[in-house]
C-alpha cells in the first residue's frame, strides 16, 4: 500500500534568497568535510541553464513504475522540488512532456530523478527544471505502490523531506535542514575568498598586458602544500 504523508514545512524564504548567492560548487565545497550531499554526477539538467533551489518532497518508487511520481506531482505546490528515487533504472522513462507540464502548472520548482526521462525536445522547450540520468523513449508502468515524504536515497545521497535542494549545470546538492546554517557559513567564506581571488587574477592579467610583471598570483596555501612534498 502507498503512503502519502503531509508535506514538510517550506524552508523560509530568507534562506532560499540567501541560497541564491551560491552555486552547487560552493555548496559542494562547504559539504566536503562531511563527504555527503552531492548526487551522482550523471544526474544533470535536461537542458543547460536550468536551476532549482527549493524544499524537498521525496518520492520512493518501484523500479520502472511512476505511479507515485504522478501522485506527488498533484500533491505538490510552489516552493517544493520533487526528489524521486528511481533506483537508477534505465529501461523505462519516469516522466515526459505531460507530467513535466503538469508539475509546472501546479507550481512545483522542479523534479530530480535517479533514473531516465523522455520527450527531450519538449522538456527543453518547456524550460521547467528536470534533472535526470538520461533519456529513453520507453514508457513506465503505473501499477505498484511506493511512498511519498519518507527518507530516500537519490543519486547516492540520503534525502529527507524538507531538506534544501539545489541544482544547476554542475549537478545537484542536498543540504540537511539541520546543517543549513553551518553549510551556508562555510559557503559564504568560500564565496568571499573566490571573489577576492578573481579580482586579484584580473588585476594581475591587466598589469601583465601593460608590461608590469611584479608580484605573483599563487594562492597563499600553495607553497605550504607543495612544501609538504619537499620539492
Amino acid at each position: 500500500m502507498s503512503r502519502l504523508k503531509s508535506k514538510p514545512p517550506l524552508i523560509p524564504k530568507s534562506i532560499i534568497e540567501r541560497a541564491k548567492k551560491f552555486n552547487t560548487t560552493l555548496i559542494a565545497d562547504a559539504l566536503y568535510d562531511s563527504n555527503t550531499g552531492v548526487m551522482d554526477h550523471k544526474i544533470k539538467p535536461v537542458s543547460s541553464g536550468m536551476k532549482v533551489i527549493a524544499t524537498a518532497i521525496t518520492v520512493d518508487m518501484k523500479a520502472g513504475d511512476n505511479l507515485m511520481l504522478h501522485q506527488a506531482i498533484y500533491a505538490g505546490s510552489e516552493g517544493y522540488v520533487l526528489i524521486a528515487d528511481g533506483k537508477g533504472h534505465k529501461k523505462n522513462a519516469y516522466l515526459g512532456e505531460l507530467m513535466a507540464g503538469a508539475a509546472h502548472a501546479v507550481g512545483l520548482e522542479g523534479i530530480i530523478i535517479d533514473g531516465f526521462v523522455r520527450d527531450k525536445e519538449a522538456l527543453c522547450e518547456l524550460g521547467f527544471p528536470i534533472f535526470a540520468k538520461g533519456f529513453t523513449p520507453n514508457g513506465p508502468c503505473k501499477d505498484r505502490p511506493g511512498e511519498i515524504n519518507t527518507k530516500i536515497t537519490c543519486g547516492g545521497v540520503t534525502v529527507h523531506p524538507g531538506d534544501l535542494v539545489m541544482g544547476d549545470d554542475d549537478g545537484v546538492v542536498v543540504v540537511s535542514q539541520v546543517k543549513i546554517e553551518e553549510v551556508f557559513s562555510k559557503a559564504e567564506k568560500k564565496l568571499a575568498y573566490e571573489q577576492k581571488r578573481l579580482e586579484e587574477i584580473a588585476e594581475y592579467g591587466s598589469k601583465r598586458k601593460k608590461g608590469i610583471t611584479t608580484g605573483n598570483i599563487e594562492p597563499f596555501w600553495l607553497t605550504n602544500k607543495i612544501g609538504n612534498f619537499n620539492m
